[in-house]
């Protein structure tokens, strides 16, 4: 037991030998184990229990234990309380994520406080094979099939080498007690329920199953590596970043992909699982995507927090944003939208036109005060300079061939009767050109 655990953290580099580490310590089988292994093979140590309250006596039993224990051992000891069902009922999760949110926020606090290296947690080789299990059933990528990992930020797990069966007869063999949560001999969850009923199957049809599928993740682990190499070469190669267009406001940038570089990979649908899931998308969602490569343009995928656009040859995905707050200018001067964009009014006697995508003059005598920036809303019509009749904004734009999510932060400026002045970075109404009749002008400028 020593050695397959020394040789595990020399493997993985998980823990300095002049550092301070915090074990995790709940008072089962796997964490006192830990805290012996660690303890025997020299590591400075210190010891963190969480109490979340959930099971009555015998969570106060667990906490009395570790103290004796750490006593005895000549360990410190840090202890938690958490009302965790409160804490679960407030922000709207299960009472196990409660407990994983409380547990590991409260671990990370006092890593900082005591300026340790690490915390050790005692996951071992049955919990990376649990952990695949469930990924597998629910439905997984191929990162899901690695199982866990030994080091993850400052969380390390030292017996990821080493089974339950051996954890137990280690202790055993040193004569060392711990205590049993009672729940887990309850199949009332899914990890429980493979750890009671499938893995006891799979080792009656193959002794050796959870040390074969063990290895397997680890070969998968090193497959993983390649592919992330892949991903990423593939990605410098066919993903564009998009900054806001002129006249537009400033929702952030979006990334595009073209659909005809899509199809061109081996595997399109692996290159939009991974470029998607970070944006929020769900695997069910990335499928319809994929289906729809083909579909007309104006197609829109949504997650929490992302937007995703079929338009035209291409695949585009930006943030969600609330559309700002209107703008109203009651006169002339330098007026701020949304931080970064401004606008300058100016009332002149020079005749003089622009020809500027950022600036414009208009007749003034035909406009009536204040003038309002917004973006532009549905059925909006203007009259392009040029033109006779009116059209509606967003065919004017599609004509242009702006994306869509352009179209989504276009901005215009209207006066009091709600008329389009200018449609903002492209093109002013007709009906307030300046003519051979024009004595005065509005100069609207556009300041970035």
């Amino acid at each position: 037991m020593w050695s397959k655990v020394a040789d595990f953290i020399g493997k993985h580099q998980l823990l300095s030998s002049d550092g301070l580490h915090i074990v995790a310590l709940s008072g089962g089988a796997d964490s006192v184990a830990l805290l012996m292994v660690l303890r025997r093979l020299g590591y400075r140590l210190e010891a963190a229990h969480c109490n979340f309250h959930l099971r009555g006596e015998e969570s106060d039993r667990d906490e009395t234990f570790v103290c004796q224990l750490c006593d005895a051992q000549n360990i410190p000891i840090h202890r938690a309380h958490f009302d965790t069902k409160a804490y679960a009922a407030l922000h709207k999760v299960s009472i196990e994520m409660a407990a994983r949110e409380l547990r590991y926020r409260y671990f990370e606090q006092l890593r900082q406080d005591l300026g340790a290296d690490t915390i050790c947690v005692a996951h071992h080789r049955d919990d990376a094979v649990e952990t695949l299990l469930m990924n597998l059933i629910n439905g997984t990528g191929i990162h899901g099939l690695t199982g866990i990992r030994p080091k993850n930020g400052a969380i390390v797990r030292p017996l990821l080498g080493v089974s339950r069966l051996e954890i137990e007869t280690f202790l055993h063999s040193i004569g060392q007690t711990f205590v049993t949560d009672s729940t887990n001999a309850v199949d009332d969850v899914l990890r429980n329920k493979i750890r009671l009923n499938l893995i006891p199957l799979m080792q009656q049809i193959l002794p050796k199953s959870s040390e074969n599928i063990a290895r397997t993740a680890d070969y998968i682990k090193e497959v993983e590596a390649v592919y992330e190499d892949a991903i990423q070469s593939e990605r410098a190669q066919i993903v564009r970043s998009l900054q806001p267009a002129v006249g537009t406001w400033d929702q952030g940038g979006a990334e595009t992909v073209g659909i005809a570089d899509l199809l061109s990979l081996p595997s399109s649908e692996c290159f939009l699982f991974e470029w998607l899931r970070p944006f929020g998308f769900t695997s069910a969602q990335i499928l319809k995507i994929a289906d729809s490569l083909e579909s007309p343009s104006g197609k829109t995928f949504s997650s929490a927090t992302h937007v995703l656009y079929i338009d035209r040859s291409e695949l585009m995905v930006a943030s969600v944003c609330q559309s700002p707050s209107p703008l109203v200018i009651p006169e002339d001067g330098l007026y701020n939208y949304q931080g970064n964009t401004k606008f300058r009014i100016t009332s002149l006697n020079d005749i003089a036109i622009s020809k500027s995508d950022v600036c414009v003059t208009i007749d003034k005598e035909k406009v009536e005060l204040p003038l309002t920036v917004r973006t532009i809303q549905s059925g909006d019509r203007f009259t392009p300079f040029g033109m006779n009749g009116s059209k509606l904004v967003s065919d004017y734009l599609t004509d242009r061939k702006v994306s869509l999510w352009a179209k989504r932060s276009q901005l215009v400026v209207t006066d009091a009767r709600g008329h389009i002045l200018w449609l903002v970075g492209h093109r002013i109404d007709h009906h307030f050109r300046i003519t051979s009749a024009t004595t005065a002008v509005l100069r609207i400028e556009l300041l970035s």
